[in-house]
């Protein structure tokens, strides 16, 4: 089992920007590639970013050049800087780990004011 768990989120202006982590631990060897999805009220959830192996990346068509997702593996963490926040934005966003599984983290609302 992988157990994940996110910090980082909040309220925070439009234009401004936010951090959020995501700190894995369990059976890490099970997990190739780590990210970060986000669901809206009335809306389906959606890819953020997200990174795999030899550090490949992929964005949202809706966060590139905005958003950068880096992962730190000596402390089995993932990281998402958000920057130029917009309030469409806003959102529950999920940390989630890919491999052998699928597995995700609780939640860190994400709340940007216009």
């Amino acid at each position: 089992q992988v157990q994940l768990v996110e910090s980082g989120g909040g309220l925070v202006q439009a234009g401004g920007s936010l951090r959020l982590s995501c700190a894995a631990s369990g059976n890490i060897f099970m997990i190739n590639t780590m990210g970060w999805y986000r669901q809206a009220p009335g809306k389906q959830r959606e890819l953020v970013a997200q990174t795999g192996p030899g550090s490949s990346t992929d964005y949202g068509d809706s966060v590139k050049g905005r958003f950068s997702i880096s992962r730190d593996n000596a402390k089995n963490t993932v990281y998402l800087q958000m920057n130029s926040l917009k309030p469409d934005d806003t959102a529950v966003y999920y940390c989630a780990a890919f491999g052998v599984g699928i597995y995700w983290g609780q939640g860190t609302q994400v709340t940007v004011s216009s």
